[in-house]
């Protein structure tokens, strides 16, 4: 019993200290975007390069933990908008500007999630493939959506696998044309929502939601 108690502390101890370690990288990431580096994390955190090392392998490791720590907060909020009680072209509008809401609050965690750095980190930490680490966040997200969007609507005989088209599909032209938006500001993030919203809307406004399920 005493054993499986101290077991039980020292994974709780792993934990919590790795959460702090988290959280001294997202202040770094939110001062430095892509340019943090694991030296400037681990002064931030208060300790040596290789005790980072130890507990993230290397900066892919601690960007995948990163990228889960802020995907799932994103899922969060935006299962949050979805699930609001409001009309569905209200809800399509409020989870696109979740979206939205949320790269722009942090534009510098965007874009170190998003957007790689080589020529701003040291020679010994560039060839950080960011495009490759990313890839399976997006992937997640729209597999997440795709998800939401099998259990509410009904789209027919093929239903499964068009909520999949859908999912990947939405997740793609947030990404896109957020990320577009996020560079150059060329309108404001209202008309980019209705704009997004008018281009989603056609066979969606006509689908029924599926029997059963939570509507959409």
């Amino acid at each position: 019993m005493e054993t499986t108690r101290q077991a039980e502390r020292q994974r709780t101890a792993a934990e919590n200290r790795r959460r702090e370690l988290l959280e001294a990288a997202d202040r770094v990431v939110l001062r430095d975007g892509p340019g943090a580096s694991m030296n400037a994390i681990a002064a931030e955190a208060g300790i040596t390069k290789p005790i980072l090392y130890r507990h993230f392998g290397d900066k892919g490791g601690l960007y995948r933990a990163l990228a889960e720590r802020h995907t799932d907060a994103l899922l969060v909020a935006l299962r949050a908008a979805l699930d609001a009680p409001a009309e569905r072209r209200q809800r399509v509008e409020a989870t696109l500007d979740t979206y939205l809401a949320a790269i722009e609050a942090r534009p510098q965690v965007y874009r170190f999630l998003m957007h790689p750095a080589d020529d701003a980190v040291p020679a010994t930490e560039q060839g950080f493939d960011v495009g490759r680490h990313s890839a399976p966040l997006l992937r997640r997200l729209g597999e997440e959506l795709a998800l939401v969007i099998a259990e509410r609507v009904d789209l027919g005989p093929d239903s499964a696998a068009t909520a999949r088209i859908w999912g990947h599909g939405i997740v793609g032209m947030m990404h896109a044309a957020g990320d577009w938006w996020l560079g150059e500001r060329p309108c404001s993030r209202e008309q980019l929502v209705r704009s997004l919203a008018d281009l989603l809307w056609g066979r969606l406004s006509a689908a029924q939601d599926r029997p059963g399920g939570p509507g959409f």
